[in-house]
C-alpha cells in the first residue's frame, strides 16, 4: 500500500511517486527494471510499497530520474516517519479503548496513578503501575487469571479487570515487608486466626496483618474492582515470600472468614509455581486434576477448620435438619465461633433458605478503612 491514511494522517511510500513517473514517462515497469539494472519484481514490489527503498536504489533512480539521491532519501525518511507516527496514533487509540473498559477511579482512589482525566495519560499511568508494555497484555487470558477456552460466557472486560486487580494485589504485596515463610509457625497461628472469628475487626486485623506476616505471608485486602470477579489470590513471590489477597466485595463475615481460610489452604499446599485466583467464573471442567483438587482441599480445609467437621455432623444429626436461633447461637458459643458463620455455612449445605430469619446473625464488616 503506497498511502497509509489514518485520520488527518498520510504517509506516502516512494513507490507512490515511482508510479507516478512511470505513468507519466509512458514507460513500462520491465523496462525501468532494465534502466536500472534490476529486476521487475523488484520493482513491482517497490511501487506496491511491498519493500523499502534502499540507499542503493535512491542512488540509482536519481541517475535515471534527473533528481537528486536527497529528493528519495527525504521522501523515504517522511514515509517511514509519518508511518512510524500513524502506527502511534492507532496504538493509542486501541489503548484508549481498553482503558476505558478499566475504572481508573480505582487506583486513583487508592493513590497509585496520578489523577487525570485526560484518557492518554490515565493510559501510560497504567501500562506503568501495572508493569505492561500495552493494556491488550490483559485481555489474555493466560497471563494471571487463567481463563479456560470453555467458558464462552467471559468476555475482554472480565478478563482485563481480573488481570489487573491480581498486578495491583502482586504490586501491593511486593512492597509488604514479611519474615521468611514458615510453615510450622503458620500451622500452629490457624488457632489464634480462628479464634479472631468472635472479635471486632478493627482489633483483629491490625493483628491478623501482624500475625501473618511473622509467618512469611503478605496480607492484602484490596476493595472490590468492577467487572473483575476475583474474590481471592495466592501468589508466591519466592519460596519466603507469598501475597494473600482477598476482595471486600462481599462483606458479610461469614464469607470474609471462609475466603481467608481457604486462601490459607492454598497457601499451606505451598504449590510455588501456582498462581491460585478465586473466581467462580473459571470453575469449569476445563481444568486439570491438580487444580481441581487443590481447590477442593483448600475448600475442605476453611469449612472444616472454621467448624470441626464431626461437631458439624453431630450438630446436623441432633437438630433433625431443622434450626432456630437459640440452636445456632449454642452451637456457635460451643465451638467458640461467630454464630453469622454457622448460618452461613447452614445456608450453603442447604439446611437454610438464603431468606431465613437467621440472617440477622450474618454481620457485615468495614475492614481496612
Amino acid at each position: 500500500m503506497t498511502k497509509i491514511q489514518y485520520e488527518e494522517l498520510i504517509a506516502f511510500h516512494p513507490g507512490y511517486y515511482l508510479k507516478r513517473y512511470i505513468e507519466n514517462q509512458g514507460i513500462t515497469q520491465e523496462e525501468l527494471a532494465k534502466r536500472l539494472q534490476t529486476t521487475p519484481k523488484y520493482v513491482s514490489d517497490l511501487v506496491n510499497a511491498r519493500i523499502n527503498l534502499t540507499d542503493e536504489m535512491a542512488l540509482k533512480l536519481s541517475l535515471v530520474c534527473d533528481t537528486s539521491v536527497t529528493m528519495w532519501l527525504n521522501l523515504n525518511q517522511k514515509y517511514i516517519e509519518k508511518k512510524l507516527l500513524i502506527e502511534k496514533r492507532i496504538k493509542l487509540d486501541e489503548e484508549c479503548k481498553l482503558a476505558k473498559m478499566l475504572d481508573y477511579k480505582f487506583w486513583s482512589d487508592l493513590g497509585f496513578v496520578k489523577a487525570t482525566k485526560n484518557i492518554a495519560e490515565k493510559v501510560e499511568e497504567l501500562q506503568r503501575y501495572l508493569k505492561i508494555s500495552s493494556l491488550s497484555v490483559l485481555t489474555e487470558r493466560d497471563f494471571l487469571v487463567q481463563y479456560r477456552s470453555g467458558v464462552s460466557k467471559i468476555e475482554d472486560i472480565h478478563v482485563m479487570n481480573a488481570n489487573a486487580w491480581v498486578q495491583t494485589a502482586i504490586n501491593i504485596g511486593t512492597q509488604s515487608e514479611v519474615s521468611p515463610f514458615n510453615k510450622n509457625k503458620l500451622t500452629h497461628a490457624i488457632d489464634e486466626i480462628r479464634g479472631m472469628t468472635v472479635i471486632d475487626p478493627e482489633v483483629f486485623y491490625p493483628r491478623l496483618v501482624e500475625l501473618l506476616a511473622e509467618c512469611g505471608v503478605a496480607l492484602v485486602l484490596l476493595p472490590n474492582l468492577k467487572n473483575s470477579g476475583v474474590n481471592g489470590a495466592v501468589k508466591w513471590l519466592s519460596k519466603d515470600k507469598v501475597v494473600l489477597a482477598l476482595n471486600n466485595r462481599r462483606k458479610y463475615a461469614d464469607v470474609f472468614w471462609f475466603a481467608l481460610f481457604h486462601e490459607l489452604g492454598h497457601v499451606l499446599q505451598q504449590r510455588i509455581k501456582l498462581l491460585h485466583v478465586s473466581d467462580p467464573n473459571i470453575t469449569n471442567s476445563d481444568e486439570n486434576e491438580l487444580i481441581l483438587k487443590l481447590e477442593k482441599d483448600a475448600d475442605d480445609f476453611a469449612q472444616n477448620t472454621l467448624i470441626p467437621k464431626s461437631k458439624y455432623d453431630a450438630f446436623i444429626n441432633n437438630n433433625f435438619k431443622k434450626f432456630d436461633k437459640n440452636t445456632v447461637l449454642e452451637f456457635a458459643k460451643e465451638i467458640h465461633l461467630m454464630p453469622g458463620i454457622v448460618v452461613g455455612r447452614l445456608q450453603k449445605d442447604g439446611y437454610l433458605s438464603y431468606q431465613s430469619a437467621l440472617n440477622k446473625c450474618k454481620v457485615q464488616y468495614e475492614i481496612g478503612k
